[in-house]
């Protein structure tokens, strides 16, 4: 299975939702970095199950250990591995749903992929719970990210068909970021939030499930990263955004919508302030051929709703061949897209860090 990721830097993803322990090791980190574990602990506690009414009931304190590759508070330079012991499984939810492939869910391409083999509880390495390592190593290349000014930042941008206001991709500030991170439900204009939980409070009590996007930035890339074509900064970091469990769809700049300007509109015209060059614009999202142009890298992602819900379905017995009805019991969000900003960001900081 491709559980590897990076070419500079290297990341192999581990573990099951309902496993031991889920973890990851990340190869290529120069010696000497000091991590600051209280920063880490906090970026894990933004992803972490059952902090309100919004997320799965599923309590777990997603505590990480490092394993090796870490002495007296800095990196060593051999590989960096961390594991998050699983403490709150309720497995025995899923014997009854072992033969029924959950619609939405891999259960059904999971048991083709590996002959019937892999661990069907939870999902398994199928599993959102696996986005918990990419929160880690993103929190590991933020720090190094920040000690050069770059900073990753995101927000709700909507929830179902409720709408947050967009970035002002021309002008965001280091600050803006900061004062979303510290709210408990991430918006830009807290009006809209109201709207969004209300939204997701509905689906609950419907015992259905509602998805959304998310927006995110970059802000400080230094102008010349990326490679054209098969290594551009769009191309590398959408392998790993379309990695994330209920990711469906990725844009960089003003993505589909700029197909409705014309060129002179679209094209962002360059002008020099202070010696530095700039665009009025950033429809492109601060990328020109798969190379940063030094604006904000603006990106959107859209999560698909969380695919286990509590209503009747129609789906299959892979044991019997049959038709057959299930509900999926258990605990489960009801949108999953306030949990997912830690990991949208991780996947920004580690494209990123490999690019430098």
């Amino acid at each position: 299975m491709s559980g590897q990721w990076g070419k500079k830097v290297k990341y192999s993803i581990f573990g099951e939702s309902h496993g031991r322990g889920i973890g990851i090791t990340i190869d290529g980190l120069p010696p000497g970095i000091k991590l600051d574990m209280d920063f880490i602990n906090g970026e894990m506690q933004r992803r972490a199950p059952g902090r309100d009414e919004f997320s799965t009931k599923r309590k777990e304190g997603d505590k990480v250990e490092i394993l090796s590759g870490y002495f007296n508070g800095f990196t060593t330079g051999t590989p960096l591995c961390a594991v998050i012991f699983n403490e709150n499984q309720h497995s025995k939810d899923y014997d009854k749903l072992k033969d029924l492939a959950r619609p939405g869910h891999a259960d059904f391409t999971g048991k083709v992929k590996y002959s019937g083999f892999n661990d069907y509880r939870g999902g398994g390495h199928f599993s959102g719970r696996i986005t918990a390592p990419l929160v880690f190593a993103g929190a590991v290349a933020k720090q190094i990210l920040f000690d050069q000014g770059i900073v990753v930042g995101s927000h709700i941008l909507s929830i179902g068909n409720a709408f947050d206001s967009y970035y002002d991709s021309v002008n965001l500030k280091v600050q803006m970021l900061a004062d979303v991170l510290r709210k408990d439900f991430p918006v830009l204009d807290d009006l809209k939030a109201a709207e969004m939980k209300k939204t997701i409070i509905k689906a609950k009590e419907e015992m259905d499930s509602v998805g959304g996007i998310i927006e995110a930035t970059i802000l400080n890339v230094p102008c010349g990263l990326g490679e054209p074509f098969f290594d551009s900064i769009e191309s590398n970091l959408a392998q790993l955004l379309f990695s994330v469990p209920a990711v469906k769809g990725v844009e960089f700049g003003m993505g589909f919508e700029i197909t409705k300007l014309s060129g002179s509109k679209a094209n962002d015209v360059p002008y020099i302030d202070n010696s530095r060059v700039l665009t009025k614009t950033n429809n492109n999202g601060g990328i020109n051929g798969g190379i940063s142009n030094g604006m904000p890298i603006v990106f959107r992602v859209a999560m698909k709703p969380t695919p286990s819900i509590a209503k009747n379905q129609s789906t299959i017995n892979m044991a019997t061949g049959e038709n057959s009805e299930m509900s999926v019991t258990g605990r489960h969000d009801p949108c999953i897209v306030l949990r997912a900003l830690p990991v949208i960001e991780a996947c920004a900081a580690m494209s990123i860090l490999d690019f430098l």
